[in-house]
């Protein structure tokens, strides 16, 4: 299985810093810059997540790519690959909104849809919207939400700044 002292030294080292609190059809939120990109964790140390057929990697072709839709394929990889030198934590964001559907369901339907293409849209369609369908059989994203709210936030003082502070109420 392994060649060189190295790569086992290296799985060890990878199951350390993955060694994590996660149970079966819990969501990871992985930490990177303005966007976060989500899976679901399956078990032992795999994930299922939404990754854009496109995706070079950095932020700005993430943001670039709210301008444009494409397609996704569905995968099932280790944590550690899909993770690399990013921050990580489970995040069950919508808990307290929505009832989980049963973790055997919810690893199950994921299963199922490796290998899948489906449309990517970072605004409508992006890997939050993906996990969150699977845990909660509701697709949202919250960080769409939120962006959304500060462009409109932004928009309405740029607005109010240039009618000089006045306003109608």
């Amino acid at each position: 299985l392994f060649t060189f002292p190295f790569q086992l030294f290296s799985f060890y080292l990878n199951l350390l810093k993955f060694d994590i609190d996660a149970k079966p059809g819990d969501l990871i939120e992985i930490l990177g810059g303005v966007y976060h990109h989500w899976a679901v964790f399956i078990g032992g140390d795999e994930v299922v997540h939404l990754i854009p057929s496109t995706h070079r990697g950095g932020d700005l072709l993430e943001v670039l790519a709210f301008l444009e839709s494409s397609d996704a394929t569905v995968r099932r990889q280790r944590i550690w690959e899909v993770v690399g030198s990013n921050r990580f934590r489970v995040n069950n964001l919508l808990d307290d909104e929505y009832q989980p559907l049963d973790p055997g369901t919810i690893v199950g339907n994921a299963v199922k849809t490796v290998g899948q293409e489906r449309p990517y849209n970072v605004a409508t369609h992006n890997s939050e919207h993906f996990v969150t369908e699977l845990r909660y059989g509701k697709p949202e994203s919250r960080q769409v939400s939120k962006c959304l709210w500060n462009l409109l936030n932004k928009a309405l003082i740029s607005a109010l700044e240039q009618a000089g502070g006045k306003t109608a109420w």
